[in-house]
Order: C-alpha cells, then sequence, then structure tokens
C-alpha cells in the first residue's frame, strides 16, 4: 500500500472516531455503556467477519501462540479502554472526553521506557506540563471542574496507548489486520455483553431507542474506523501514526459545539490549544529534525 494512501486510512479513521464520541455520549440516554459496546463491537465485528476470515485464509503461515496471547492481550486493552472511556462519558462532556483521550501519545513513550527501556526524547518532558497545564484550563482553570468522568477517560488513555502499540506490531507482524481488528471486536462485544447482563439491565426496547447511535458505531467507528487503523498501521511509523490519530480530539470538539450545543469556558480553548500544541511538540518536531538531518 502507498504511503499517502495509508495516511488517508488513519486520517479518515480520526474524522470517523471524532464524531463517534456524539453517538457514544447520546446512547447513554437510554442504555448503560456496556450493552452499547456489546452492540457496536459485535456488529462491527460480525460485519467484517467474512473479510476477516478471507484475509487469515490467504497467509499460509498459522499464527504462533506468542501472536494469539498477544491477539488476547490487544483484545482486554480494546474493551478496557472502551469501556472507561464510555463511562467517562456519563459524567464529562463530549469536548472533554475527546481531548484527554488524546493523552495516549503520552503513555505510549511511557510505556516503551518502562516496558522497553526505551527512553523517550527530551521533547516528552516538555510537552506533559504543558498538557497538564492544557488539562487545568480545559477544566475552567479550576479543579471543581475536573470530574470523576475526566478521570475515567485519562485511564482510557492507557489502554489506547497499549492498543496503538499492539496493534501496530501485530498488523505488520502477521499481515493480517483485519482479522486481528475483527477477533478485538468480537471478543471486546462478548465481554461488554457479560458485563452488561451481569451489572446492567438491558432490553430490547433501549436497543431499539438507539439503533442509530449502535448503527453509526457498529458500521462506520468500529467496522470502518478501527480497521483503517488497523491498516494504515502497517505503512506508517508509529509517531506519525500517533499524531494523525490525535487528530480525532479536534472532530470531537467540533462535533460537541455543531451538534450538541457544547461550549467550553473561556479558559478551555486557550487548554485545548496547549494540549494539542503539547501532542504537535512531542510528535510532529522529532520528525522534521529527522529530515533536515537527512537533507543536511
Amino acid at each position: 500500500m502507498p504511503r499517502s494512501l495509508a495516511l488517508l486510512c488513519l486520517l479518515v479513521a480520526t474524522v470517523i472516531w471524532g464524531f463517534a464520541f456524539i453517538a457514544q455520549k447520546t446512547a447513554m440516554d437510554v442504555m448503560g455503556p456496556l450493552t452499547f459496546m456489546a452492540g457496536r463491537y459485535l456488529l462491527g465485528g460480525l460485519v467484517i467477519l467474512p473479510l476477516a476470515l478471507y484475509e487469515n485464509a490467504r497467509r499460509p503461515e498459522p499464527l504462533t501462540g506468542r501472536q494469539w496471547a498477544l491477539i488476547g492481550f490487544l483484545s482486554v486493552n480494546f474493551f478496557m479502554g472502551s469501556w472507561l472511556q464510555q463511562a467517562g462519558l456519563l459524567y464529562t462532556t463530549v469536548t472533554n472526553s475527546g481531548f484527554l483521550t488524546g493523552l495516549y501519545v503520552f503513555f505510549v513513550p511511557l510505556i516503551l521506557l518502562v516496558v522497553f527501556r526505551t527512553p523517550p526524547s527530551r521533547l516528552v518532558w516538555l510537552a506533559v506540563p504543558i498538557a497538564l497545564f492544557g488539562l487545568f484550563l480545559l477544566n475552567g482553570a479550576t479543579l471543581d471542574g475536573f470530574n470523576q468522568g475526566d478521570l475515567l477517560v485519562i485511564g482510557s488513555a492507557v489502554f489506547w496507548a497499549l492498543q496503538v502499540l499492539v496493534l501496530g506490531f501485530l498488523a505488520r507482524e502477521t499481515g493480517r489486520p483485519v482479522f486481528i481488528s475483527a477477533i478485538s471486536f468480537l471478543a471486546a462485544g462478548l465481554l461488554s455483553a457479560g458485563g452488561a447482563f451481569a451489572f446492567e439491565a438491558p432490553t430490547l426496547q433501549a436497543v431499539q431507542l438507539g439503533w442509530v447511535e449502535i448503527l453509526y458505531a457498529g458500521l462506520l467507528s468500529t467496522a470502518i474506523g478501527f480497521t483503517l487503523q488497523a491498516v494504515g498501521q502497517q505503512h506508517v511509523p508509529p509517531a506519525n501514526a500517533a499524531i494523525i490519530l490525535s487528530a480525532e480530539t479536534l472532530f470531537a470538539a467540533l462535533g460537541g459545539a455543531v451538534i450538541l450545543g457544547e461550549r467550553l469556558p473561556g479558559a478551555g480553548y486557550a487548554g485545548a490549544a496547549l494540549i494539542f500544541a503539547a501532542i504537535l511538540l512531542v510528535e510532529v518536531i522529532p520528525q522534521f529534525k529527522r529530515k533536515a538531518a537527512v537533507l543536511g
């Protein structure tokens, strides 16, 4: 796949995910977070399952035990990231959730440092306090505006960071991005369904009332968006992929403003800009330095 097409895959995924925050938020007017997740992920997994099985059949070498274990680990992280994010939307806004989810770009280098002993660049240490101050402004320059929903979404960003790392590695190593995506969707859907029946009270009426949100999140955000992520990450380095995927925060804020009428406090706009500037700092500047070194 040409690099330009891979970049387009990631960009389209960010647009879909950004507006998906609205469906995730409004769906919980009629159903619990686990019920919604079960509907979207089972639908998304079943939609791409035929293509996933076809892709897997075309690969002559079978998956190893280690690769299956990593797929299992990926699926757990995918479920946990989704659950914490979805539960956080019960208490926080679409705009806040979108920006806070984007913090996974900071957790990626931190995980690499702890697990793989790969130290992050000095730019990370500069970007982290900028992002923290941006969070402070995003919540109205007061800690009172920072609620439990925001904390849940920040927790989800840790699992999304693991998902980005593991998915990119598995997609490149196995050449089965669609198959891996389908397995993680179905696994997350089954875990969500079990949790919904254990802790919520899912009803057919609730699903009927929220069918539009489930359809958007299942077909577009899950089947198309996450699959495009897996395909794109086969051909785009992690740093480049992270900055493109973090653009979903902008589309989440745009969707929250246009469709839900959400408005940031005055200082929130500066906070949102600082968070995104920190993401750009930690992901884009190294790319420019490498290009300058090559040209020099």
